[in-house]
């Protein structure tokens, strides 16, 4: 009998047909029958007044962070359950872009913080709350979006919107007061019909249809292909640049944006007539006294975020001064251990233009010692891409390169079929066959560059899986602790 109610109350069956009108008709009477008007009420209600909202299977929350509520879809049948009054949203930024999103992120949480502002993030590392871990996970995506602003403790949240995310399920949230597009770079091209900058720059450019005009886009001056797509962008902008009296930035001035750069080896943010001196680039340790040139940029366009958000220059100043003095300020991104006179640097490069940045600061601390490279690819880049990466380690003239194959990030290729690609984009820039290990997997493959070290070698360890970071991490916990010296072996 209760089999048979619920049949009873089922939409009727409308079999599928394949001519275009009446597959168009059959899509209208679905429609109908699917449509909820009580929640399309509730939803237009909410945005007439500013209000954020979120609508998944898990129903509709209206609101954000500390001033949000959420209903069932059955719940929303009477007005009068929505409590109006107490609802309201939370500052909050979304970063995109190729490089730098996670960075930029702990960043502006950082901020956010230092403000006073309890703040949740989202990033590729997990779901966080005033730095504390509330999922771990590649969370990059709308899933961790919702985690974060229905999160009742939230008082500001910033928000990375990776790619895939954007392309697969659009953005989660229908708002942001800042928006932040890091750069735009050649990765995982062909994926989803994006097959050149130029369509990247669409997909990022997403995230600036949330800003309304009371808010700001933040974007990087220095990106060819993002200063000629701004046209696209309706919401205010602010534009930051390694030199903040580029000419891109001084006409950006003249119309009366905020922008932010260095000048005479500080960084400087100028906003509504006022300039504010942010500190000296090489007293910030994310900058590895100036010589990680993108983790500037990063900075620079955090400040711009975090002005947007209202936080106090007092609060970026003192953030900037001391953010990357620790390992866990910015976890996977440009960890640096000195183990001995050997210098170790644990990062997450996964694109040529990653590699190249994290390169030049390992050739810095180098010094006159050796160069040393761990190098491995997910299976979901072309192979012109992979070989692309091969080519730029190939450039750097490393001592050792020692190939990682990435077991978990296979991605539909064959065990040995993305070394092996890597092994001939190396062979074929200059490098010999006895400069190049093969390892089975990335903690093996950290654990000999590590072996082969001395004292005055720097070596570099992009690791991509979370897991395997933390081995590389206890490892190189053990090795300190121990007073290990480069050059005499590992312990078991």
């Amino acid at each position: 009998m209760v089999r048979a109610a619920l049949e009873s109350t089922a939409p009727p069956a409308l079999p599928p047909v394949l001519d275009e009108a009446s597959a168009l008709d059959r899509l209208a009477r679905l429609a109908t029958l699917e449509a909820r008007p009580q929640l399309r009420a509730r939803i237009e209600q909410a945005a007439s007044i500013g209000l954020g909202w979120m609508f998944d299977d898990e129903g509709l929350s209206i609101g954000e962070g500390a001033g949000h509520a959420s209903f069932s879809v059955d719940g929303l049948s009477d007005p009068e359950a929505v409590p109006w009054a107490s609802l309201r949203n939370v500052p909050a930024a979304l970063v995109t872009g190729s490089n730098g999103k996670t960075t930029t992120v702990r960043l502006l949480a950082a901020c956010a913080r230092a403000h006073g502002l309890r703040t949740g993030y989202n990033c590729t590392d997990g779901v966080f709350l005033d730095g504390e871990l509330l999922a771990s996970g590649d969370f990059s995506g709308p899933m961790g979006a919702r985690t974060v602003l229905r999160d009742s403790r939230v008082q500001a949240a910033v928000i990375e919107a990776a790619r895939g995310g954007l392309l697969r399920r659009g953005s989660a949230t229908n708002r942001a007061d800042v928006a932040v597009v890091t750069n735009l770079s050649l990765d995982h091209m062909g994926a989803y019909g994006i097959d050149d900058l130029d369509a990247m720059a669409a997909v990022k450019l997403i995230v600036t249809n949330l800003v309304g005009p009371g808010g700001l886009v933040v974007l990087n001056a220095d990106d060819p292909v993002l200063v000629r797509h701004v046209a696209q962008v309706e919401a205010p902008t602010g534009w930051f640049a390694l030199d903040v009296d580029a000419p891109w930035l001084r006409a950006a001035r003249a119309a009366g944006a905020p922008t932010c750069g260095v000048r005479n080896g500080r960084l400087v943010l100028t906003q509504a007539g006022a300039t504010h001196d942010l500190g000296a680039i090489v007293s910030m340790p994310l900058t590895i006294e100036g010589s990680a040139t993108y983790n500037v940029a990063n900075l620079a366009g955090a400040a711009l975020a975090a002005m947007a958000l209202s936080l106090s220059p007092a609060a970026i100043r003192e953030v900037f001064a001391r953010f990357g003095d620790s390992a866990a300020d910015n976890p996977g991104r440009l960890m640096r251990f000195d183990l001995g006179g050997l210098k170790v640097i644990v990062d997450y490069a996964h694109n040529p233009e990653g590699l190249r940045g994290a390169l030049v600061v390992a050739r810095k601390l180098a010094a006159h010692g050796r160069l040393l490279l761990l190098l491995g690819q997910a299976g979901d880049r072309g192979d012109a891409d992979i070989a692309a990466l091969g080519e730029v380690a190939a450039r750097s003239q490393p001592d050792l390169v020692v190939i990682k194959e990435m077991k978990d990030y296979l991605r539909g290729r064959v065990a040995g079929e993305v070394p092996g690609i890597l092994r001939r984009a190396l062979l074929g820039h200059g490098l010999t066959a006895g400069q190049l290990l093969e390892q089975d997997s990335e903690i093996a493959a950290a654990r000999a560059a590590l072996s082969a070290a001395r004292a005055g070698d720097a070596v570099l360890l992009p690791v991509h899986g979370v897991a395997a970071r933390g081995e590389v991490l206890a490892l190189i916990e053990r090795l300190r602790s121990a007073a290990w010296q480069a050059g005499t072996g590992l312990p078991e």
